[in-house]
This record gives structure tokens, C-alpha cells and sequence, in this order.
């Protein structure tokens, strides 16, 4: 049936249309069922969305639909499109035999994948998908065929540079922001460092959520080349490139889900980096009792999966163990995150050790990858240009290049500090908990919102010395926070 696009008059967050009962009764299609959004001409363009129906304040002759999919289809008000029922997709079929223990077929993967990207894959599917990882697993050739097909569903960056640098944690470890010191070290030594990063999944931040208290974070592909070429590195959203669309859209099931399946996890860092074109790649593998790697067994083994992809896709790449039993640095929350990092950066200030000492290691982990410094020099050749300043430099012509300013990073008016009752020495930080806490207080959606360690294991303090200090953008969140702390309890002491 041909109808008239008419647009949402707010932003619904994921695609959304809406069509009148009487027109869907003719479609026969029903709330909920998926419909097929097509462009009329030669050059049409489809997209699938799950339909919800009115009796009023739609017309007949029209279908409404969300900002998201005006854009996905560049639509203009009052254009006829073709609206018809959709056909449930053969994937959802090879997704049901995954949890039947079937192994995918790289068909049946790459089918998968262009049905997330073109939306024929609710999200409740797209859940089924994630929990079928994660339940029943994926060989080595499973999890390979999820990372070409992934790397295949959106673009590329294409650089010239012969030497192109990465690198990635796995998270876990609240505070542990040593990327932009990472990056700013690397790219002032003239390596090409084009680093995109995820937002949170269940952390308090991601890279980009911090960063993105200073900087803009999301760019169209011919602005991160010049941003590159002009400064040698980038600290950007993945989301905003279109690189790999299919895994952003698992992401976001996996936020919800707050699980995170190995091979999609695997899938997800490596289809990244081949995305932007890395070929010498470091990935820092925390590990800790409360970490996502609980035992230095289950890093060795992820370890191994790095090794043996990067083997396969003809990556120098290197994975190294770190401690993840306790949290990194003193800030939880984007902008404390990022004022721990400021601090590192600037020789005029002191920032937390472990974070700076950590990014100081990864950094010569990186020369000595590339050859910028032989084997057991390269952390000397990071602290020259980080104690120099010549890094601090660097990362403000990145954040300048990224239309961004070092002013203006503020903490919420609401705070509380926990105060420790009792003399006493800290035995164990939560990692998970941490994390929570932090988000209770608002992070990472409230920038300034999160937490400030002022303690770490093996710490003595006296009664009455602070412990934590809240900050929060609403006092019912921070009321919130201070009650998950005396219920959840942290830190052991």
C-alpha cells in the first residue's frame, strides 16, 4: 500500500512508526508485527520496522514514523512510500538452532548481521541472538565468521600509513582511563593512532562518554581523516563512523542484557580495529577477582583467542595481563575520569600513580610493538615525552581538532563524603560494586556525576578520614548512591 510519510514530532530513541487501524487491517498487519518501509523509484531503499497501529491522529493515507528511520531512509515529509508486511526472517530460524547447539554457518552469520543492521531483527531477537552466544559459545571459525561479517556490515577507514596503532581493554576495571594518555604519548612519537571507542556497556564510562566531556566524539568519515592526518590520532564514538553498525546494535542489547558473550566480545574488539585499518595492535587484559576476568586461567585463555585471531587476520599483535583486583586511578564517572587524566597529562599536576604508571607501561608495551624503541627501552621513551610535556601538548591538539576545549569540566553541586568510621586498613574494593555505585549516583548519562576513590587496597586510615566522596547531578540519586553503599558495602576494611 503507497502512503504518505508524516514525521514524529520527537526523537522515540530507536526506529519507530505507527500506522492507522484501518489502513493496517488492509495491509494485514497487526501491533507489533514488522512492516517494510520502501522508497518509491529505481534507487529505492527498505527498511523494516516493527509497527504499532491507532484509530486516530493518523490518517489512513499515511504512515508516522521516528526521526531515526527518516534518516536511515532520507525521507521527506509528505513522500509516498511502499508499506507492506514483512517476512519473519529465515535468521531468527538459525539463531533458534544455535540454542539447540548447532554451530552457525557463515551464511547464517552474515544473514544474522544484515538483519540487525536493516532492523528486520526486533530487539527481543537480537536478545535471543546474544543469549544463544552466550549459553551455547562459538568455535574459533564461528567467531570468525561473526567478525568478517560484522567488518562487512558497515565501512572502512583507509589509511596510507604503513605503521597503524591500536590498542583495547576489555574492561571491567572502573577508573582504568589510561587510553588518552596512551594515545597522546603514541601519536606525539609520530605513530598514526586512529582510536574509536565504545560508550559504557556496565561500567560508569567508556572512553567515549569521557572524552565527550571536552571534546565532540562523533564525526563523519572525512572529518576523522583530516583530524587524523592533522594530529596523527583520534579519540572518537565508533557509533558516529557507520564502521561496524551491527555490533553497535548488539551492544545496546548487551547494556540491557548486562551480559557480555566471548565470541561476541572477540567479534566486537577485532571487526574495530580491522574496521580503521590496524595492523599493530595491544590489548591489556585485566584480571581480579571481581574483574570481567575473574583468574589469571581465564585471561591466559582469552589471551590465547587474541593471539590466534590477529594470527589469522596477519595483525602484530600483542596481549598483555595486568592486575585488575581493585579499581584504577581515583575518579569513577566521566568528568572525574577525565580530571584524573588531565592531571597525568600536565606536568604542572599530579595525578594518581597507578593510572599514570599503567598508561606509562601499555605506551612502551607499544614502542617496543612497532619498533619505536627496542625491547625493555620503551617505557623510558613514554616517560620522556610524557614528563616533558610534549604529550599534554599533543592530546590539546586532538581535543582542539575535535572542536573541544580543556575549560569548562565541573563537578554537580550534590556530594557526600563517607567518612570511615573506625581506624583501619583496606582489604578488598568490589569492582562491580564500585561501578554500581557510581552509576547509582547518575554516570555515565550525568557526566559529572560518579565517585572519588580517596583509598586503595593495602590503605591505612584513621577514624573520620574520607573513604569515597559521591557526587551526583540530583540529590535523589545521591540519596540513592549513599543507600547502595551501606547496603552493598564496597569496600572491606
Amino acid at each position: 500500500m503507497e502512503l504518505k510519510i508524516r514525521f514524529l514530532s520527537w526523537i522515540a530513541g530507536i526506529p519507530v512508526a505507527m500506522l492507522n487501524r484501518k489502513a493496517a487491517s488492509e495491509i494485514g498487519v497487526h501491533p507489533k508485527d514488522r512492516v517494510s518501509i520502501k522508497t518509491l523509484g529505481r534507487d529505492f531503499r527498505s527498511f523494516t520496522t516493527i509497527i504499532d497501529t491507532v484509530k486516530s491522529f493518523v490518517k489512513k493515507d499515511e504512515i508516522v514514523v521516528s526521526s531515526e528511520i527518516k534518516d536511515i531512509l532520507k525521507l521527506k515529509s509528505g513522500q509516498k512510500v511502499d508499506v507492506s508486511l514483512a517476512e519473519i526472517p529465515k535468521s531468527l530460524e538459525y539463531i533458534k538452532n544455535k540454542l539447540s547447539s548447532k554451530r552457525f554457518s557463515r551464511d547464517e552469520i552474515f544473514e544474522i548481521t544484515k538483519d540487525i543492521v536493516s532492523n528486520s531483527l526486533s530487539e527481543s531477537e537480537i536478545a535471543l541472538f546474544v543469549s544463544a552466544m552466550y549459553q551455547k559459545g562459538m568455535n574459533f571459525q564461528e567467531t570468525i565468521y561473526l567478525i568478517e561479517a560484522i567488518l562487512n556490515s558497515g565501512d572502512r577507514l583507509y589509511l596510507n600509513n604503513k605503521v597503524i596503532v591500536d590498542k583495547h581493554c576489555v574492561g571491567g576495571i572502573p577508573g582504568n582511563r589510561t587510553t588518552p594518555v596512551v594515545v597522546s604519548i603514541c601519536a606525539s612519537a609520530g605513530l598514526t593512532f586512529p582510536k574509536t571507542s565504545s560508550r559504557a556497556i556496565t561500567s560508569a564510562a567508556g572512553t567515549a562518554d569521557v572524552v565527550e566531556t571536552i571534546a565532540k566524539v562523533d564525526f563523519e568519515m572525512k572529518d576523522l581523516k583530516k583530524i587524523i592526518q592533522k594530529t596523527n590520532a583520534c579519540m572518537v564514538w565508533g557509533g558516529s563512523l557507520g564502521l561496524v553498525p551491527a555490533d553497535e546494535k548488539i551492544i545496546q542489547i548487551e547494556k540491557a542484557l548486562k551480559i557480555d558473550p566471548k565470541s561476541q566480545l572477540l567479534a566486537s574488539i577485532m571487526s574495530k580495529k580491522l574496521a580503521v585499518g590496524s595492523n599493530h595492535i595491544l590489548i591489556d587484559l585485566p584480571y581480579g577477582k571481581t574483574a570481567k576476568l575473574q583468574n589469571r586461567h581465564k585471561a591466559l585463555a582469552l589471551k590465547k583467542n587474541f593471539e590466534r585471531i590477529g594470527k589469522y587476520f596477519k595483525m602484530k599483535l600483542k596481549c598483555v595481563l595486568t592486575d585488575g583486583s581493585q579499581p584504577i586511578g581515583n575518579g569513577i564517572g566521566p568528568v572525574l575520569e577525565m580530571m584524573d587524566i588531565i592531571k597525568i597529562l600536565d606536568p604542572e599536576q599530579r595525578g594518581p600513580k597507578d593510572l599514570e604508571e599503567k598508561a606509562l607501561f601499555l605506551s612502551g608495551e607499544i614502542f617496543e610493538l612497532t619498533g619505536k624503541a627496542r625491547k625493555g627501552k620503551g617505557i623510558e621513551l613514554a616517560k620522556q615525552i610524557l614528563y616533558s610535556g610534549k604529550a599534554f601538548k599533543k592530546f590539546k591538539e586532538i581535543i582542539k581538532a575535535q572542536k573541544g576545549s580543556l575549560k569548562g569540566l565541573k563537578l554537580p553541586k550534590f556530594k557526600k563524603d563517607i567518612l570511615a568510621n573506625k581506624n583501619g586498613k583496606v582489604k578488598y574494593i568490589d569492582n562491580h560494586r564500585i561501578s554500581s555505585l557510581a552509576r547509582a549516583a547518575g554516570s555515565p548519562l550525568d557526566k559529572s556525576s560518579g565517585i572519588y576513590l580517596h583509598v586503595h587496597v593495602g590503605y591505612e586510615f584513621e577514624k573520620g578520614e574520607k573513604l569515597i566522596t559521591i557526587y551526583s547531578e540530583s540529590k535523589s540519586r545521591l540519596n540513592e548512591a549513599i543507600r547502595f553503599y551501606k547496603r552493598e558495602r564496597p569496600i572491606i576494611f
